[in-house]
């Protein structure tokens, strides 16, 4: 099967996903049969660990590099499972262990509850040696709030911090939020916005990273797909970290949907971006071991 057909087919089945919410019990169900749909990695070896206080899935592939994973689903859906798939691909092609933490969701548990568990979780790893950082989504915006808590707390960086389709908006005031309206085959500001009112409802902007000054964080990797309304959350942040002295690469997928690198080991741009994802993250670990 060529791209086009394989976007083609990737593309209708996100179209075919309900773009109006249910209840946060039924999205969860849903977003949990969607994560148990396709089997980790037959590479990595799983089980179960506490984390920081926080169930996680420790995937381990080998004894290189270490790699904290946060799973998307907009701060209120998704669990280390749900986020297993890709930390499994990134933990095979690093050839070490990647641990998927099941963070506190919202409503319950609105901001700043996961970027607490993202920091007790990262305490505990990089408290026997380096650790890099990677999620998606919602968990890519995790992971630069993650960074910035780390740089508060006066803890050492992540070696290096890969993040694939971040949102790191929560007021939703990137243009393509507007631009890809309905270009996007998955998500609508609608939706994002049901997403942000359960997570940030007092202060969106404290949860968005973007805002933030993002001067002596990790070195960066920023991946995200032209055809998404989150585009300009990528963009945006890979402009800003670099403004502000970050070393940062963005990378922008022409024709690609929303965390396209979900769809590894049937869209070859989803494989070469892993690809990517886990030289960078495992050449800057390497770079900063003794």
């Amino acid at each position: 099967m060529d791209r086009q057909a394989q976007l083609a087919a990737i593309r209708a089945a996100l179209a075919a996903v309900p773009k109006e919410r249910g209840t946060v019990a039924q999205e969860r169900a849903s977003f949990e049969a969607f994560g148990a749909m396709r089997p980790l990695n037959p590479g990595v070896v799983a089980d179960e660990v506490t984390l920081g206080g926080r169930p996680a899935l420790r995937l381990r592939a080998g004894d290189g590099p270490r790699l904290l994973y946060l799973h998307g689903g907009g701060y209120v859906v998704g669990s280390a499972r749900t986020g297993a798939g890709l930390a499994a691909e990134l933990a095979v092609r690093l050839g070490g262990t990647a641990y998927s933490l099941d963070y506190r969701l919202a409503p319950e548990h609105p901001h700043p509850a996961a970027v607490e568990d993202a920091l007790a979780a990262y305490r505990e790893l990089s408290a026997d040696g380096e650790v890099a950082v990677a999620g998606d989504s919602a968990g890519g915006g995790l992971a630069i709030l993650l960074l910035l808590a780390v740089r508060a707390a006066g803890l050492r960086q992540p070696s290096a911090a890969a993040v694939f389709s971040p949102w790191t908006d929560l007021t939703l005031s990137g243009e393509s939020m507007r631009t890809r309206d309905g270009i996007d085959p998955l998500f609508t500001v609608d939706v994002m916005r049901w997403y942000a009112e359960k997570y940030a409802p007092a202060d969106p902007k404290a949860a968005s990273p973007i805002f933030a000054d993002l001067a002596d964080l990790a070195p960066l990797l920023v991946q995200a797909g032209n055809d998404e309304v989150l585009l300009d959350d990528a963009v945006r942040l890979a402009a800003r970290a670099a403004a502000d002295g970050a070393e940062v690469r963005l990378e922008v997928g022409a024709g690609l949907p929303h965390v396209f690198q979900n769809n590894y080991g049937r869209l070859e741009d989803a494989d070469r971006a892993l690809d990517r994802a886990a030289a960078f993250l495992g050449y800057e670990v390497g770079a900063k071991l003794p």
